[in-house]
């Protein structure tokens, strides 16, 4: 897709994390997004909103950035969400599987599905290369889907199976 007219590459992540009731650590992964490698605040990266469930204790963190630099800031708020939350401790009405259940990328503006396919696999590989054990209990299957024209191949067959695996 082209760019817009502006030239924005606009892409969100809406983060779904497993944690609500603490707010002071749902606002800490949400800050850890808006800031670069030098704890500086990322001027190109907003965080839209923040929905939180205290009865299902799981939030919702839209971070929107410029396609380019909007996995690095995922990517910040992933790890900030791996060291704060508890599994061992989190309780609530919805199923969850990991601190982060979910790395959904949504395009904004000037790019397409595709892109955006792209870099959350590219968030993921990073992620997993840094959690090497256990790291499918820190995400949630949904994390494993591709996205784009080929997205549905062999989906049917891995979800599952891993979640067979993981939850029985």
């Amino acid at each position: 897709m082209p760019p817009s007219r502006l030239g924005l590459r606009l892409a969100a992540c809406l983060l779904n994390i497993s944690e609500a009731r603490r707010k002071y650590v749902v606002e800490n992964i949400a800050k850890a997004a808006l800031l670069e490698e030098n704890g500086q605040n990322h001027p190109e990266v907003s965080v839209l909103n923040i929905f939180s469930d205290q009865d299902y204790n799981r939030s919702v963190i839209t971070i929107a950035a410029s396609i380019d630099i909007l996995g690095s800031s995922v990517l910040a708020a992933c790890g900030e969400a791996f060291r704060s939350i508890n599994m061992g401790a989190q309780d609530g009405i919805h199923p969850c599987l990991g601190a982060v259940d979910l790395i959904p990328i949504y395009p904004l503006s000037g790019i397409g599905v595709e892109e955006c396919g792209s870099v959350a696999r590219k968030a993921f590989q990073s992620i997993s290369m840094d959690v090497q054990e256990g790291i499918q209990p820190c995400l949630g299957a949904v994390d494993l889907i591709p996205v784009g024209p080929s997205s549905r191949i062999g989906v049917e067959e891995i979800l599952p199976t891993w979640r067979r695996g993981f939850l029985n």
